[in-house]
This record gives C-alpha cells, structure tokens and sequence, in this order.
C-alpha cells in the first residue's frame, strides 16, 4: 500500500511540473532555429512572473518576448545578438543569470556580505560571552561551604 501511495505521488509530481507554454503558432518551421529559439527563452526571464523563464510563462508579455526572439532568430541574428537586443530593451533584470557589471555587484556579492556580517556578529556574539564567563569558578569560602553540606545534607541552616 505504501508504494502505491509513493508511485501515486511520483507520478503526480510529475504531472503537475511546468509545460513548456510554447504555442503551436510560434513554433518555427526550421527545428534548427527552433531550438535556438527555446535555448534563448529559457535564458530570458518572464517580466511578468518574474521567476519563469518566457520559455515556461503562459503570460501575454512572454508570447510577445518568445514572438519577438523568434523574429530576431528568422532575420538572421545570432543568439548573442537576440539577448543583446531584449536585455537592451528591458535591462538587465530580463536575463536569468545578469552579467556580472558594475550595476549587478550587490546582486553578487550582496549574499556574501550578509554572510559575511553575519558570521562577524556571531562571532562578537561568541567573544563577548566567553569574557563575560570566569575562566575558572571561585573557591567557595568556609562560610558557603558549610551552608552549601547543610542544604546538599538536608540539614536546614540559618
């Protein structure tokens, strides 16, 4: 019963994975050039969902960006050209992996910085705690000590 159960649910993750959202009318007749297209789609992020490629977004814009490679492609641009003319129309953010420029360094490096601070508070975080902590506990004094047996022992003290 439980492989069922695993199968079923195999299969239905498997269903329910993102189709490609190429339309049958943009699909070029050369397969070659086809499959330059769709290689350039799933580099171009979809401005509407923002985390789908316009390969894989069912959005209006996306039709228009995957028209518009295909049309580039037919003319005779290369691939480069093709994401060169889009990235230069939208900016950067269309591209699914942004060059690494002056404009994109917080996007970079942005995630090694906040680790970076953050394992620097960590570690002040550690220090201060370490000094704040004796390094070795202070002997008890005749006094505490006789109070310390007499409640260990069970014997109620003053």
């Amino acid at each position: 019963m439980i492989r069922r159960a695993a199968l079923l649910a195999v299969l239905l993750s498997a269903l329910s994975a993102p189709a490609a959202s190429v339309e049958p009318d943009e699909v070029l007749a050369d397969p070659a050039l086809e499959n330059r297209a769709r290689a350039i789609s799933k580099q171009l992020r979809c401005l509407v969902c923002q985390n789908q490629s316009i390969d894989d977004s069912d959005a209006p814009l996306a039709k228009d960006l995957r028209i518009v490679v295909r049309e580039r492609l037919t003319a005779g641009a290369s691939d480069d050209e093709v994401v060169r003319f889009v990235a230069e129309r939208y900016g950067d953010f269309v591209l699914l992996s942004p060059p690494f420029k002056a404009t994109t360094y917080a996007l970079w490096l942005g995630p090694a910085a906040i680790f970076l601070i953050g394992a620097a508070a960590v570690a002040a975080f550690l220090r201060r705690r370490r000094a704040a902590m004796p390094g070795e506990a202070a002997a008890l004094s005749e006094r505490d000590r006789a109070r310390l047996d007499r409640l260990l022992g069970g014997d109620e003290g003053p």
